[in-house]
């Protein structure tokens, strides 16, 4: 059996020591609001009975927002000029 969603999330929130507040801001960055305990859910226990699945649009927005986070935001490229 493979890594699930919520094993990345877990494994990328210890990578880079982040808190509940972290993981909100970071997912501010790319507009996607979540609350603390939507996000503790993820990072219960499967038995647990308030788990939830990490679904794939939570942890795409993550990612994003992380290398925002890490790099900062993308510049513009600009257009060359025509002569």
């Amino acid at each position: 059996m493979g890594l699930t969603n919520n094993d990345i999330f877990k494994k990328l929130r210890v990578a880079h020591k982040l808190r509940d507040d972290d993981i909100v801001a970071i997912l501010k960055l790319v507009d996607f609001r979540i609350s603390k305990s939507e996000l503790g859910a993820f990072f219960r226990h499967e038995k647990h009975p308030k788990f939830m699945e990490c679904g794939d649009q939570v942890l795409r927005n993550f990612l994003n927002g992380l290398v925002i986070h890490l790099r900062g935001p993308m510049e513009k490229k600009q257009r060359p000029k025509s002569e």
